[in-house]
This record gives C-alpha cells, structure tokens and sequence, in this order.
C-alpha cells in the first residue's frame, strides 16, 4: 500500500508544452534538414491563411541566414493584416490555441501547434527568443517584442516589447501592415528535391495568387541560393463558410458531449440547428424511428437512445452538406500554377465534383504536364498536396502516391514496367485534395491515409488526365509521321518531276495539286536562329495549306518579351495578345499555297531564345501548333490588365502623383490647402 501511494504521489501532469517539447518528431523537428523546411512551412501557410481571410494578396519573404556551427537565423514577413499586440503571445506561444479547430470548413492548419512549434523549437535547440514584428493598419506604429514559452505552463514568456515604425530593410519604405519573424534554430539547410526551395516552389503552383521570395545566405553574407515566384493572377481562393457537422460523420463520444454542452430546449430544435443537412421534417422522421419524443430536453436524453439515434442517422440517406465550406484551385488555375514553375509542352487538369466521405466534404483535383524540360529517363515528378499546402515528405505512404501507382500509366504512353508503381517519362503529376478534415498519417501532416472513396475518386481523375495524354503524344505521332510524309513529299516528287520533264522535254509541272491531294492537311513548321552580324534573334513560321479548299487561322507564337527585348522586323506586323505573346491573321490561305510570318527580336544574347511554341484560331487542325486556349489567355489578359490597373492606382494615390494627376481640374483646393487636402484624401483611402 505504501509503495502504491509514493508511486502516486510521483505521478505529475504533462502539460501539452512539455509532450511536444520532449516529443518534436510529432511536429516536423525530428531531423536538422527538415526542422528548416517544417518551419518556414508553418510559416508561410499562417501567412497565407491571414491574406487570404483579409482578402490580401499575399506577398511572402522568406530568408535564411547561415551561422556559427549548425545553427540557421530564419526570417519570415509578409504583407498581411498583421496580429494585435494583446494576442501575439497567444499566438506564438500556446500549444492547441486556434481558431480553426472546432470550425468545419477547408483551412491549411486546424491543430493551433505550427508557429508555437516553431517558437519552442528554436528555444529548445539555441536557447534563443523569437523576435516578432506586427504592423496592424488602424496603429499609428509597429509592436517589436521578443518571446519564449514556458512549457510547464504552456503560456508565453514576453521581453523587450516597444512600439516604432517598421522601415523595410529592402525598399527603406514604412510598412502599413503585415508580420516579421525572426527566429534562431538548430538546423541544415539542403539543395534538391526535399528543400526549402523545393516546398517554396510547390506551394507557387498551388498558390497562383501569392508571390513568394527565397534568399539563402552563406555565414559571410554571400547568397548562395535564391528564389522568386511572382503571382499569376489576382484572383484570390473563395470565401469558405463555416458549416455544421454532418450526421455521418460523428462517433458516438462526439454525440453524447453535443447532447450535454446544447442549449436548445427540444430535441428537433436541436437535430436541425446542430448538424448540416438535417430540415425540421428530417429531424422528426429520424426521432419517430429513434423512438424518442421531439419535446424530450437533449441533456436527458440517455446513452442507449443516443446510440439508438445515431445508428437511424448513419443509417438513413441524408443530403450533402453545403460545399460552399471548400475552396479548391480549378483547373485554369492549376494549369498557371504549374506553369509557373515547371517548363512543359502540354497540360491538362481536372477537378471533380465536391464528393462526402464519413460525412466530410471533399474535392479532388490533378494535373500533368508533359515534356518541356522534364526528364524523359526518370520516374515522373509527384507533385502532392492537401489543402494548398505542399506535402513533402513520406511519399511512399501516401494515399495520393498510392492512387498514381494503382494507375495503367502504360495505356496513356509513359514507361511503367510490369503497369504498376511510379511511372517514368518527361512528366509531372499533380494531385490536390480539398476537405474540412484532411486525414493525415501523422501530426506532422506530411501524408495523407488512405480512405477508399478519395483513392477512386482520384484514380477516376487521373485516368481522364491520362487520356488527354494519350491523346496529345498521339497527336504528336501524326505530326511526327505529316511532317515526314511533307518532307519526303516535297524532296522526292519535285525530282521526279524534274527528271521527267528533262527525258520528255517539257516544262516541269505545277505539283501543288498533286501534293494537296497526298497531304489533305494544314501544316506549321517553325525556326528560331540567330543573326550574328546585327545580334538579332530571327523566327520563321510558315504555314502550308495542302487541302482542297482556302483557309483562314490566326496564327500566335510566343517570343521572350521582357524588358529590354523589343520585335523589329515584322512584315505581316499582327498585334499583341498577351505578355508574350504575338499574334497575326493569315486571311486567306488558297490550296496548295503557303504563307510565312518572319520577325526578329533584338535586345537578347544569343542562346537566351532558341525555340518557340506556335498557336492558332481557325476551324480544322493545323498539324505542328496547337489550338489556343481561350480560357486560360482570357484569364492571362485579365491579370495583366488587373496589374496595369493597381500600378495606375498606386501612382494616384501617392501625395505628388495625385497632385500631378489633379492639378488641372476645378475642384483643386487653393494652394495654402493643398498639404490638408491630400493628406485627408491619402485617409480616406487607406485608413481603416
């Protein structure tokens, strides 16, 4: 008896800081190589949540600072709406304190551990505070302050808190809102595949609307690695609603503490304003065949008539919930996304359905790209994602990578011995799933388990995917075998027709009727040179028409437009489409005749150009270019013309530039105003 009690008596609660603290695996901290990324992930994904509920679009910094021995100084701002001065150490400093856990709707973090992880992970390994930054826009400065956490307590420990302007150490602006953190950690920083810069560039695709920088200094302040994905679009991901939980989607437990914690007074008040998808009448069906009155009071309600209750809930069919609670990045955006950052001849992209699984809304969403500068001898890239949110590690175990093994990948033309497992090919594939509750493997959320009805509704998508595959290498095979049966045409049957007209002494033939006979198609050939004498890059494109009838396109190519690049010599002159983008309209193109657009391109060295991807418009196929995609240049001409807007708005709102722009009109305040006038205006503006 007296040894039981002294062992009772040694017995002493852990508080949550102290389990994570003594078990960091759990959150990401179990090597140096993936401390760093684990934290700059926590990082940018809270920064990315803040934008985007402000509706902000994000701009993220991220840097790391090599120093003495193992150790890495991570710093990460943004332009968000900032966090106010009594909740940073809430913040950064306890363990399971979120918003989001308790809220059903698609966000990139739920537990409330990330950035409090991080704080304690670096006091853990250097002994170091984490110095925080936060400018609100309604406060006249910024709040500087540095923090710790006590993990016996699980509460944060604040020093050195002042307020004062926030000057950026890049532009030496005044920043008017947004977050700084500045934390030293014991860590490694790696090049490749599993690496800061990696997971950077992963999260750009999936989140076309942020801009993301990298730099990586060495211990003498060298930059020995860098980044920069800016946005492609101004579009920022749709509001989610929050929504009540699903009747098939709860355990029992999960019943029994709503049942207590209720403050409705009858049972059907409290099925239809408790739970997603239940209506009055639904409520009373599901009470009639629980056998329970619909007065009865849920706190009195027993743990057999809850049981009986759940089981005619799970049991009946019931609506989907809202689906509104998502907000996946569709296929126009993914295909930016991927643009962005991966090289390639082809895309395709699909997003399904909002599907319920276990009572949980999801979405799916995949996309390839093919060629380019992919690696045709290596297994395809696997780009996976859960929420917006790169997944980087434990591939194998991963209910995604699952679902692109279990796919006959040898049906849409990449190299997959034996039809199962990682195919190989100049390919990369991605694949995004959007849920209220993402299961992942483990706390560090690093993939995703497996539930069966999200592994079909993935391979279903996938092999849609595969077939625009397939039928795009198909179509290269035709191309492959027209431009052959061109070339072959074009060399042997002039000859002939030489030779013959030579024996018999005649003239030699028209063949363009012969040959339109032998073709029946429209094809496109295109070159890219180099003019050494005036350093001008060169590009031909002609256009055959071996049909029967006269035709019509709009040709379109891309050209490296940039700054300091300018089109000289452009007979046929066309216009401009896009960034990048030239167009020219062949109005009649006659049977067996051609048409050739040649221009140059000066300001460039040579190498910087050396290929082209040539488009049309026009009814029928043009063998050697590609159909443009109307959808995706619409949404391109919108963002440019969204960037041209904002900058125009900028420059007027500026003191001098709205001066400027104002100077003339009637309404303009007497001079001995002017400095009143403008700042009210500049308040008007942007305050709060």
């Amino acid at each position: 008896m007296a040894r039981t009690e002294k062992t009772v008596s040694k017995q002493k609660q852990v508080s949550i800081s102290e389990f994570f603290e003594k078990n960091k695996h759990f959150l990401g901290f179990d090597t140096l190589q993936r401390s760093i990324i684990t934290a700059v992930k926590e990082a940018v994904d809270n920064s990315l949540d803040a934008c985007e509920e402000r509706r902000i679009l994000p701009e993220i910094r991220i840097e790391i600072n090599r120093k003495k021995g193992d150790r890495l100084e991570l710093i990460a701002q943004d332009n968000g709406p900032g966090i106010a001065r009594t909740a940073i150490e809430h913040v950064f400093g306890k363990f399971l304190l979120g918003s989001r856990f308790h809220s059903i709707r698609q966000t990139r973090g739920q537990q409330g551990i990330g950035i409090t992880g991080v704080v304690m992970y670096s006091q853990l390994t250097t002994g170091s505070k984490t110095k925080v930054i936060s400018k609100i826009k309604r406060d006249s400065g910024a709040v500087y302050v540095e923090l710790g956490i006590d993990t016996r307590k699980n509460k944060a420990i604040k020093s050195g808190e002042e307020r004062k302007s926030w000057i950026d150490d890049k532009t030496q602006e005044e920043i008017q809102h947004g977050l700084r953190i500045q934390t030293l950690m014991k860590a490694k920083y790696q090049r490749g595949k599993k690496s800061v810069y990696q997971y950077l560039r992963m999260t750009s695709i999936v989140n076309p609307h942020a801009t993301i920088s990298l730099e990586v200094r060495d211990r003498h302040g060298e930059i020995i690695e860098e980044g920069y994905w800016p946005r492609n679009t101004n579009e920022l991901p749709r509001v989610v609603k929050e929504i009540e939980p699903h009747p098939h989607g709860i355990h029992l437990g999960t019943l029994q503490r709503m049942l207590r914690e209720t403050e409705k007074k009858n049972m059907v008040d409290f099925l239809h304003e408790s739970f997603s998808s239940v209506a009055e009448s639904r409520a009373k069906k599901l009470l009639d065949e629980a056998g329970l009155e619909y007065s009865r009071q849920p706190r009195r309600i027993k743990s057999l008539d809850a049981e009986r209750l759940l089981g005619c809930m799970q049991r009946n069919k019931l609506p989907n919930p809202d689906l509104d609670c998502l907000s996946p990045i569709e296929g126009i955006l993914i295909k930016k996304g991927m643009s962005k950052a991966i090289d390639s001849r082809f895309a395709s992209t699909r997003t399904s359905n909002p599907k319920v699984s276990q009572g949980n809304p999801y979405q799916v969403e995949v996309g390839l790209v093919f060629g380019g500068d992919l690696k045709a001898d290596s297994p395809i890239e696997i780009l996976r994602f859960a929420n917006r949110v790169p997944l980087m590690y434990q591939q194998g175990g991963c209910a995604l990578t699952k679902a692109i093994e279990s796919v006959n990948w040898r049906t849409y033309g990449l190299d997959q011995p034996g039809g199962r497992g990682i195919p190989k090919g100049p390919a990369a594939v991605l694949v995004h799933i959007a849920s209220t509750n993402v299961q992942f493997t483990s706390e560090a959320k690093e993939a995703v388990a497996v539930n069966n009805d999200v592994m079909k509704e993935i391979r279903k998508s996938l092999q849609k995917i595969g077939q625009g595959l397939q039928g795009h290498l198909r179509k290269s095979v035709e191309r492959e075998k027209t431009r052959e049966k061109f070339d072959l045409v074009n060399i042997i049957l002039p000859e002939i027709a030489r030779k013959s007209s030579n024996i018999l002494g005649r003239e030699v033939p028209e063949l363009s009727p012969v040959i339109t006979k032998i073709m029946n198609a429209v094809f496109c050939e295109e070159e890219v040179g180099w003019d050494s004498d005036r350093r001008l890059a060169t590009c031909i494109i002609k256009v055959f028409n071996y049909t029967a009838r006269a035709r019509a396109f709009t040709i379109l190519a891309k050209w490296p437009e940039r700054e300091g690049a300018r089109i000289e010599e452009n007979e046929l002159v066309g216009r401009k489409e896009a960034i990048g983008l030239w167009n020219w309209r062949i109005e009649t193109l006659n049977p067996g005749t051609s048409s050739t657009i040649h221009f140059t391109v000066s300001g460039l060295e040579r190498g910087q150009w050396t290929e082209t991807e040539v488009f049309f418009r026009g009814n029928g196929e043009i063998i050697g270019a590609t159909k443009i995609d109307e959808e995706l240049l619409r949404e391109i001409r919108n963002s440019e013309e969204e960037v041209v807007n904002e900058a125009e708005l900028e420059k007027s709102m500026t003191p001098i530039g709205w001066i400027k722009d104002r100077a003339s009109e009637t309404d303009f305040p007497e001079e001995g105003n002017v400095r009143e006038y403008t700042q009210r205006r500049i308040d008007e503006e942007w305050g709060e």
